[in-house]
């Protein structure tokens, strides 16, 4: 048996309403469901970025095992190069500081900033991983 793929990824926040309203202006998620106090879910693409807010979901909950992370997490989105242009303009103009832009050596480019809780997103290009484009 071999896992295929990444299904779901998950950062904690200590501000879901924060979280949520970065994470639809920013990156444009389509939000698919959310708790008050414990969740805020979204799609993106035909996968699911989850955001935990870990004094809530630390605790054990029905069937659900206690999960949670303290610090800031990474999460990368995929861009094509010639997004990379448009993606530095959008996070410019919503005021978004970008820490790094690092141009790999194998051709692959990555812009890092943070979310309002301080997790480590970055949009990169496939090719950060000599994947295609």
């Amino acid at each position: 048996m071999r896992a295929e793929r990444v299904l779901e990824t998950c950062l904690y926040v200590d501000d879901l309403d924060a979280a949520e309203a970065f994470y639809t202006s920013v990156l444009g998620l389509e939000l698919d469901a959310k708790v008050p106090g414990r969740h805020v879910f979204f799609r993106c693409g035909d996968r699911m970025f989850l955001l935990f807010d870990p004094r809530a979901t630390s605790q054990p909950s029905g069937n659900f095992p206690p999960h949670g992370a303290r610090g800031p997490g990474h999460a990368a989105f995929a861009m094509t190069p010639a997004e990379v242009p448009t993606w530095r303009e959008h996070l410019r103009r919503l005021g978004v500081t970008i820490d790094a832009e690092v141009s790999w050596p194998n051709g692959g480019q990555s812009l890092y900033f943070r979310d309002p809780a301080g997790n480590i997103l970055e949009l990169a290009t496939p090719s950060v991983w000599g994947l295609p484009d």
